[in-house]
């Protein structure tokens, strides 16, 4: 393209984005979603928006290594700068060939993202991202370089300017400016500087180096040693406070060969593979572990399901009620904070909300019970990817330094649900059955991610990584540190790539071709939970015929016990778990049978003959004598007392029995009397008469009014119906083709109603302000468009007493309105004429 053809260069942010099409225009807001939230008037307002610090601190935070690295260059260089100087600050004199083909990505990136603007020949870094990187003595730059010969001279006396160019072996001048001109003209001419560095003492050359790398300051007493003294009289040394001195940055340079960096990192870090595992290894150990998370799970909330432990004044469990859960589930204190949080997470535990408030299982628990086990998976997998809450701080301190505990508040890390994603993203880019080490992982997620506002923050990006990694081993996602099958297509991902040293990372939401030199991170963004909900029902179709089947048969012993050898079909473990007590877990159940349990499955409703046939009917062995006459002992004496309202009454066939008990000096709190020999009222009610004679070592039933055996079973406690727990955003969410495409519509029109050119002479014509013509004026203006096709600027005041300009095509005026197609808003609309202040005819050669 010749000079005469090129476009003018932007002289803005805002022009530079007016020359934009929709889908780079596009690309910013995808990539900056807080741009448009609300959906700016016109481009000007974009850019301004764009400049803001909240909104380019986050754009900043969000940029990889490299790029922040170049942005770091572009602020300690001129402004504008050369395409050709950034890539001297970035690649140095010896011009890394890594550095050299990364480079134009990285400023595209920039670019993209509206944190730079203008041609290569021009590039300017947005006025605010250059405050905040360049280098001050409040803020150091990462790049470690001072201030410039310009800015470290700017309250010198001209005198000491003239002496310190004299130093150097430069010409005196006329004025302090071009002295500090020829003085950095000296600095930056690699020959002359190395001549001048050549001549300096070898311990004056050691306190450069010191220096060269930063921070770039140094401290001086009021008589300087020698080799201090040298360098202040050239000027390689500037004073900038009483007792400090500085490095000017063009000496920094020549001592770096260049380099604005000591090590730029043009390529992320590879995640390379600590183990290799055979596939269906892997997926078999994730599915092993996808069962043992739903058993304990469900083992969690049987604990809870008559109510479980109290909700703090300040929300959550307490430390002994997290302990207590510990042990009943049989894992560590953090483990089970994190099963508690997950339950919570996905909907199944909340708090009940009454006076005496406790945590529950809610009504969903039980719908969850009834789905099939790989759709139970599906469903705690899905709300532990998007969950904000999490369970590692548990035990930690808040800001106020209050504990945090399990269930209570402060828990909520925004950023949470993308590390996690961006986690299983890097395992499934690598080769099937691939376990990396967590070092590499870290280390590519800061490569990513390096600039947080705090480094509290950057100490929990690399805690949540972790966290993550362990989290998803819990549940199967991962099987032996290696990305199951079925955790794959829970995050919607590709086919895994071929083994090979080339192999690139790709997550849910790569959309670039991979390249070795310049690769471009994946967007760390989930899928739309419409997509998610496709993945996760794709998940637990592979992890289905995985999961072990249930049994419907256990292993009777001669010692009261009974092995169920894999996981049990819902009614016989429920039944079983009713009948006898459980003794330890792992690949097999061990079931105990005592009095109690038994005399627990009695209470329940059942006889002895039903227990008989229950245990004959699910045994693959005999059912052993003891366990025949343990059953039997138990109940021939349960129910031979039966218990019910007078306000109680016991009643016995055998009157010697009740004699017994009116002789018992532990009956006297019972307000026992005999009202037939058979029959004993009492003035206890039926639930403490049966906890009394029950702790005399007799064994009572309960009994309806009309004489049939209660089962006393207490009914499961619920919650009322309860949401889970909402996610807390990281920001405004990346905005959807519609959404993004309504938005730019409105931002062009807008600019269109702000930018177009209007007739000279017309009203307000250029000053911005609204046009105000007459109302004769208006109507007639209106009808002739109307005549003509012509379109028209008009000042609009709607019913709020808003005022905007706008563009618009008049179709049809009557009555009072005018209808037109609006181009500020794209669409038919029709307006009173008595809200419009005026209406000015565009410029013949508005575009």
């Amino acid at each position: 393209m010749s000079t005469e053809d090129r476009p003018p260069a932007p002289r803005s942010l805002a022009e530079a984005l007016r020359a934009r099409g929709d889908a780079a225009l596009g690309a910013l807001l995808r990539s900056r979603p807080d741009l448009i939230t609300p959906v700016p008037t016109d481009l000007t307002q974009l850019a301004t928006r764009a400049g803001t610090r909240a909104s380019v601190v986050r754009a900043l935070e969000r940029l990889d290594r490299f790029a922040l690295q170049t942005a770091e260059a572009l602020a300690v260089a001129a402004d504008p700068a050369s395409y050709d100087e950034l890539l001297g600050l970035m690649a140095g004199d010896d011009a890394d060939p890594a550095v050299v083909a990364a480079l134009p990505h990285a400023v595209d990136l920039l670019r993209e993202q509206a944190l730079v603007w203008g041609d290569d020949d021009r590039l300017r870094l947005v006025r605010t991202a250059r405050e905040l990187l360049a280098p001050s003595p409040q803020h150091p730059s990462p790049t470690g370089l001072g201030p410039t010969v310009q800015e470290a001279t700017a309250g010198m006396s001209p005198g000491r300017i003239q002496e310190i160019v004299a130093a150097a072996g430069l010409a005196s001048t006329h004025d302090s400016v071009s002295a500090v001109t020829a003085l950095a003209g000296l600095f930056t001419d690699r020959a002359r500087m190395a001549a001048l560095l050549a001549d300096a003492p070898a311990d004056s050359v050691e306190v450069l180096e010191r220096l060269v790398w930063g921070p770039p300051y140094g401290q001086v007493t009021a008589d300087p040693a020698p080799r201090l003294r040298w360098l202040l009289d050239r000027g390689l040394l500037l004073p900038t406070a009483p007792g400090t001195v500085v490095l000017p940055r063009e000496v920094a340079l020549h001592l770096r060969r260049g380099l604005a960096h000591r090590a730029p990192e043009p390529v992320p870090p590879v995640v390379e593979t600590a183990a290799v595992h055979r596939p269906q290894v892997v997926d078999s150990a994730a599915a092993g572990q996808a069962y043992t998370a739903l058993a304990t799970v469900e083992e969690l909330l049987k604990d809870w399901d008559e109510g479980g432990p109290a909700v703090l004044r300040a929300g959550g469990l307490s430390v002994r009620d997290l302990k207590r859960t510990a042990v009943a589930l049989d894992v560590p204190e953090p483990a089970a904070a994190f099963w508690v949080e997950l339950a919570y997470a996905a909907g199944l535990i909340a708090s009940d909300g009454e006076a005496d408030e406790r945590y529950a299982a809610t009504p969903a628990y039980d719908e969850w019970l009834e789905q099939p086990p790989a759709e139970r998976w599906s469903r705690l997998v899905t709300a532990w990817l998007a969950a904000t809450r999490t369970a590692g701080l548990v035990g930690g301190r808040d800001a106020k330094d209050r504990t945090l505990s399990a269930l209570g508040p402060g828990l909520d890390r925004s950023a949470a649900p993308e590390v996690r994603h961006r986690v299983l993203a890097l395992l499934a880019g690598l080769p099937e059955g691939a376990a990396p080490a967590a070092g590499p992982v870290l280390a590519r997620l800061r490569w990513e991610r390096p600039l947080r506002g705090d480094r509290r923050e950057d100490d929990l990006r690399g805690r949540l990584a972790e966290w993550a990694l362990s989290e998803a081993e819990l549940l199967g996602v991962t099987g032996r540190g290696a990305l199951s099958a079925q955790g794959r297509a829970l995050l919607g991902a590709p086919a895994a790539p071929a083994p090979g040293p080339e192999a690139e990372p790709s997550g849910p939401g790569d959309k670039l071709p991979v390249h070795h030199h310049h690769h471009r991170p994946a967007p760390l963004t989930a899928l739309s939970p419409a997509e998610q909900a496709v993945a996760s029902a794709a998940a637990a179709r592979l992890l289905a015929p995985l999961l072990p089947e249930p049994l419907d048969h256990v292993l009777l012993q001669a010692d009261l016990t009974a092995v169920a050898p894999g996981p049990l079909r819902r009614p016989l473990a429920d039944m079983l778990g009713v009948l006898a007590d459980v003794e330890s877990k792992g690949g097999a159940t061990v079931y105990r049978f005592t009095p109690g349990s038994v005399r627990r499955a009695l209470d329940a409703g059942q006889a002895a003959s039903d227990l008989h046939a229950f245990l004959a009917a699910h045994s693959r062995t005999p059912v052993p004598q003891p366990l025949a006459y343990l059953i039997d002992d138990v109940a021939r004496r349960h129910g031979h007392l039966r218990v019910g309202a007078a306000s109680a009454y016991v009643r016995c066939d055998d009157d010697a029995v009740l004699s017994e008990i009116l002789a018992d000096k532990r009956a006297a709190g019972l307000g026992l009397r005999r009202l037939a020999p058979t029959v004993l009222a009492a003035q206890a009610d039926p639930a403490g008469l049966l906890e009394g004679l029950r702790a005399m070592g007799f064994a009572p039933a309960a009994e309806s009014a009309e004489g049939d055996v209660l089962i006393t079973r207490a009914l499961a406690h619920r919650t009322p119906p309860r949401t889970a727990p909402e996610p807390v955003p990281d920001g405004p969410p990346v905005p959807d083709d519609t959404l993004l495409a309504a938005a730019l519509r409105a931002i062009r029109a807008g600019d269109l109603a702000s930018t177009t050119p209007r007739k000279p002479g017309t009203a307000a014509a250029g000053n911005g302000e609204l046009p105000r013509t007459g109302a004769a004026e208006t109507l007639a203006t209106m009808q002739a468009a109307v005549l003509t096709g012509e379109a028209l600027w008009i000042g609009y005041v709607n019913a709020e007493g808003a005022a905007s300009q706008r563009v618009i095509a008049p179709i049809r005026v009557e009555g009072g309105f005018v209808t037109a197609y609006d181009h500020t808003a794209d669409e038919v609309r029709t307006y009173p004429l008595h809200r419009i202040t005026g209406v000015a005819e565009l410029a013949d050669d508005a575009g």
